[in-house]
């Protein structure tokens, strides 16, 4: 059976779980990581170099990277769905996971951590306005390249949109003074109608 190593709370880790139930594998999730300790098992570093979770075992292979895993997953388990056959279809799935990185995490780890994860009495609010101010710059982005699409990669729910959607869901839980987006408003109701991602995104923030 596959092994989902890493808790609940990961953003990280919400992908190959969100992924593995659109699907409807058997697997099993272990809790690793943040309070569950474990990163610096030498057993573990041997399976995932960077100690962070993530990690897949499939069988005698493992994998690290949220990313690499939602991909390994949906390219071996729900080809020409989750993973389109449809060559620029996949590569625009690609290519948003890739941007949710590089764009979306910069800004988004100042967010949650400074407003989920920090006392208010020590958060920083200039970084943290700063970082609201540049994720109304970046979601607008997604936004625009929605326009005429139900989801990332065209009509079709695919890999693409699943890197993004736990931190569209932080987002829309963290700041509510923002301005209107109706695309990717329209695009994360969507979200919400799925019952994989409501189990394993739109959980407490924590």
């Amino acid at each position: 059976m596959l092994k989902i190593i890493g808790r609940i709370t990961s953003g990280n880790v919400m992908k190959p779980l969100w992924a593995a139930d659109e699907i409807g594998l058997e697997y099993e999730q272990i809790d690793w990581g943040g309070s569950f300790g474990g990163n610096d098992d030498p057993a573990y570093r041997a399976m995932n170099p960077m100690g962070l979770v993530p990690t897949l075992v499939d069988g005698d292979f493992t994998l690290f990277e949220s990313n690499a895993i939602t991909r390994h997953l949906c390219a071996k388990h729900s080809y020409g769905a989750l993973f389109p056959e449809d060559l620029q279809a996949r590569a625009t799935a690609d290519a948003w996971m890739d941007w949710k990185l590089n764009a979306v995490n910069p800004f988004m780890r100042h967010v949650f951590w400074g407003l989920v994860r920090t006392k208010p009495e020590d958060r920083d609010m200039e970084q943290i306005n700063g970082a609201i101010r540049e994720g109304i710059r970046i979601w607008s982005m997604l936004d625009r390249h929605l326009e005429g699409r139900d989801f990332i990669a065209g009509k079709d729910f695919t890999m693409g949109d699943i890197p993004l959607g736990p931190q569209a869901h932080r987002w829309m839980m963290l700041v509510k003074d923002r301005p209107a987006m109706p695309n990717f408003d329209a695009w994360y109701q969507r979200l919400t109608e799925r019952p994989a991602y409501r189990k394993h995104c739109m959980i407490p923030l924590a």
